[in-house]
């Protein structure tokens, strides 16, 4: 961690088509070698897929599936007498919201479909219905905070 000053958060623009700061994130996020155009197009395809498939708000499904994927708390390592301790703690609100796409994203790469339009529909529908790969990363990271309540003591 740097001992100088604090980094600035850049203030994201919100996307195009919807106006959604989470959606602007989102593509970033997918964006791969700076094509931004090429993500927005994969993002928008996947939005319109859904509503091709479910008939409902793509937008809705799309915040549904990262509010089903957000963590609550997750393990740091914190070294205490030569031992390191998984100490569970509280997740920021930011960094759930990171750490969200960021599954997502992953979860979503490493499916089985031809295309990524369809591979991050299919994370989306799975995501929004409690399922899914994401969704299994976030209890994951439950269940392991979960168990390693007893060193909660240990946080700073």
């Amino acid at each position: 961690m740097s001992r100088r000053r604090a980094a600035e958060k850049r203030e994201v623009l919100p996307d195009a088509k919807f106006g959604d700061i989470v959606v602007a994130k989102f593509i970033n996020s997918v964006m791969l070698e700076g094509k931004k155009g090429v993500a927005e197009k994969i993002v928008y395809g996947a939005f319109d897929r859904i509503q091709a498939k479910t008939g409902q708000d793509p937008l809705k499904v799309f915040h549904d599936a990262i509010d089903n994927v957000k963590p609550a708390v997750e393990v740091r390592s914190r070294r205490v007498g030569g031992a390191t301790y998984q100490v569970p703690v509280e997740v920021r609100p930011d960094r759930r919201q990171a750490l969200a796409l960021r599954w997502l994203i992953d979860f979503a790469r490493k499916r089985s479909e031809t295309t990524m339009i369809d591979r991050l529909t299919g994370e989306f529908l799975d995501a929004s219905s409690n399922r899914g790969g994401a969704v299994k990363k976030r209890e994951d990271t439950h269940r392991m905070a979960d168990a390693n309540k007893a060193f909660s003591h240990y946080r700073w």
